[in-house]
């Protein structure tokens, strides 16, 4: 059964580009570019229901009360390294968006995550924050950020990535079910190593070319 915090942006533009970034001929540029470019497709969805107001403009023909986001700027924060691949997609639909960084590496062994590095935007409290992670796999190192974020004073957090498994989505909606998660496809399992299958083998290799 799928959580209710679970989203998957069935949009024929993102599956389009999703299925391209799954074949294994896909080059390390047409990767990156696609994964900007479903970024800002997701980033659309994630961000549907930002607080509202209006403020006084004038056009060209006469006053108005026109919609402008409320509150503090978005925090957007990249799971490192691969979330920077979606980040750069974000920021170029939210550009005024602070912006942190949670570096993370999975221990091979045990699958559990390893932290290295965070550095996050001030007043966390107040701000909508996306953390952006390309894979949602075993789950582990996205409630560890989570985890950190909440420690950082976060309390409206949203996930954003490209694919789920349904071990991931299970591990986020325990240990995080006020985080909703948006990602382009929750596909079947994980494997031995704990990559997702038939997942498109691993972002950040992918996405820097480093296979």
């Amino acid at each position: 059964m799928t959580p209710d915090t679970l989203k998957i942006v069935d949009h024929p533009l993102v599956q389009h580009k999703l299925t391209i970034m799954r074949e294994k001929e896909t080059s390390t540029a047409v990767f990156r570019q696609l994964l900007r470019e479903i970024s800002q497709l997701l980033a659309y969805e994630i961000t549907t229901d930002l607080p509202m107001t209006t403020k006084t403009i004038d056009t060209p023909l006469q006053p108005m009360e026109a919609p402008t986001l409320d509150g503090k700027k978005l925090a957007l924060i990249s799971i490192l390294r691969a979330g920077n691949g979606l980040l750069d997609g974000v920021l170029e639909l939210i550009p005024s968006a602070r912006v942190g960084f949670v570096g993370l590496y999975r221990d091979e062994e045990t699958l559990e995550p390893v932290q290295y590095y965070f550095k996050v935007p001030e007043g966390l409290s107040d701000r909508v924050t996306i953390a952006v992670d390309p894979m949602l796999a075993t789950g582990n190192s996205s409630v560890a950020a989570i985890d950190l974020l909440k420690q950082a004073g976060a309390t409206n957090i949203r996930f954003l990535c490209l694919l789920a498994a349904p071990e991931g989505v299970r591990r986020m909606a325990e240990a995080h079910p006020d985080v909703p998660v948006v990602t382009a496809a929750l596909d079947e399992r994980l494997n031995e190593k704990g990559y997702i299958v038939p997942g498109l083998g691993d972002a950040g290799d992918r996405m820097f070319g480093t296979k």
